[in-house]
């Protein structure tokens, strides 16, 4: 089997369409390690993606005026059991461009691995990026993920981006994201991970509401078990007239897992409103018992009141 199949068959497993590869109506870019083993652009998304000393260096720049029709897919992976990816992408949307990445990050066989991702993002005034990026790290639990991302939204842009890693091991997860809004900009950061064994979760999100009328929501779900350990940091500032923002993070402890929720508002502007909440707990009891009700036992019940949570 070819390195390209092998990726596609966990890119399947993970949960996405390895169709996209034939359809040339579709952008993509498939990276094994170190190796760039696919690449398609369409018309109006500018790729340029290469291989380095260091890794992969991908910049990709949609037009000014384009939206782009189909989602973008990409598909980072690490087949062996043992290796380290870096992954340096340079991503602008010009003016009144939109367009829809779809990520999927598969490490299957991951006994010890290293992903590390760098990521700047510029989004022009009145441009719009949605980025879904889904994680599989299979069950050994022997990889580390270092996400970080730099964002900046210009006049009137949008941002919304979804991070999901609930299916095998975490093992050990450091995401650092950062998002400068400016004027009438919105953005929507939302985060799910459930951590199992002795999986480290640590999570930093932080926005920057610079532009007056800036509006943005940090939306965390996290769910641990056994010994795993998470701390969660949403960080929000309102620094303009009319700028609204608002930290919600909730996490479920099982078993002898340990939680932290930092959440931390700023303001510096008397007409700006940032709010928090942050909840951390065991399921709840009521909610079991309706469950066990119904004929589910103690343990299906949880499991289906957790996955409940981190839809």
């Amino acid at each position: 089997m070819s390195e390209l199949n092998a990726l596609m068959k966990a890119f399947g497993e993970a949960g996405g369409d390895k169709a996209i590869l034939e359809n040339n109506e579709i952008a993509h870019i498939a990276v094994d390690g170190h190796k760039l083993l696919s690449m398609n652009s369409v018309e109006g998304l500018v790729v340029d993606a290469k291989e380095t000393m260091t890794g992969i260096s991908a910049k990709v720049t949609v037009i000014e005026g384009i939206k782009i029709k189909n989602p973008v897919h990409l598909c980072f992976g690490v087949l062996h059991k043992k290796g380290t990816q870096k992954i340096k992408m340079d991503v602008r949307l010009e003016k009144n461009s939109s367009a829809h990445f779809i990520a999927h990050c598969v490490f299957p066989n991951a006994e010890k691995v290293r992903h590390i991702m760098d990521a700047v993002v510029d989004i022009g005034e009145g441009a719009e990026m949605r980025y879904s990026e889904t994680h599989y790290h299979g069950l050994y639990g022997g990889i580390e993920v270092i996400p970080k991302s730099v964002v900046k939204i210009g006049k009137n842009g949008r941002y919304f981006t979804d991070f999901t890693l609930t299916t095998g091991r975490v093992g050990k997860l450091g995401m650092d994201y950062s998002v400068e809004a400016g004027e009438n900009a919105v953005t929507e950061l939302t985060a799910r991970v459930f951590g199992h064994a002795n999986d480290d979760i640590n999570i930093k999100e932080k926005v920057v509401l610079s532009g007056k009328n800036s509006r943005s929501i940090i939306k965390t779900r996290v769910a641990i078990e056994d010994d795993a350990q998470a701390e969660v940091t949403g960080i929000t500032e309102g620094n303009a007239e009319g700028a609204r923002g608002h930290v919600d993070c909730m996490e479920i402890v099982k078993d002898r897992a340990i939680a932290k929720a930092i959440p931390i508002v700023n303001v510096t502007n008397p007409l700006a409103k940032v709010t928090h909440e942050a909840a951390i707990g065991s399921v709840d009891k009521r909610q079991v018992e309706t469950l066990m009700a119904h004929g589910l036992t103690p343990e299906e019940a949880v499991d289906i009141i957790v996955k409940g949570i981190l839809k």
